[in-house]
């Protein structure tokens, strides 16, 4: 059996379901039905809540399987659960930020700390000062 085609292949719009068969008794019921909301999300959209009903939702495990970060594994369950047509809330934090801010920001303080550790092999800089460059000094 075929997938379910969803957008009209001339013109992009969506598609409606006007029959249903029963392949036992061979009854068709013409209408106009809706689909399941699941069967409205997009193929990457689906493929991600495959992988994450596989893992049951243990985002450590989405995000192994996937090779992607904890933000970007938030990014898309969020994706879905807007698609779905329920409201996304923000992050506990209050941090709200995009997959590809959060992601360039990690990268940045990644970037940063490799930089600080260079600096204190290098002798440049005292192990205090690199504490204290990487926030971690002792507060007084």
């Amino acid at each position: 059996m075929r997938p379910v085609i969803l957008k009209c292949p001339s013109c992009q719009g969506n598609l409606t379901v006007s029959q249903l068969r029963c392949p036992n008794c061979e009854i068709n019921i013409d209408g106009e039905f809706t689909l399941p909301a699941l069967l409205r999300l997009s193929p990457a959209q689906m493929d991600f809540v495959e992988v994450f009903i596989k893992n049951r939702g243990i985002i450590r495990e989405v995000e192994r399987e996937l090779g992607v970060s904890y933000p970007t594994v938030r990014a898309r369950l969020d994706e879905v659960v807007g698609a779905l047509g329920f409201q996304v809330r923000g992050d506990v934090r209050g941090d709200v930020r995009n997959d590809a801010e959060a992601e360039s920001a990690a990268a940045a303080g990644a970037a940063n700390r490799r930089a600080v550790l260079a600096d204190l092999k290098a002798g440049r800089l005292t192990p205090e000062q690199a504490l204290n460059a990487l926030g971690e000094g002792r507060k007084k």
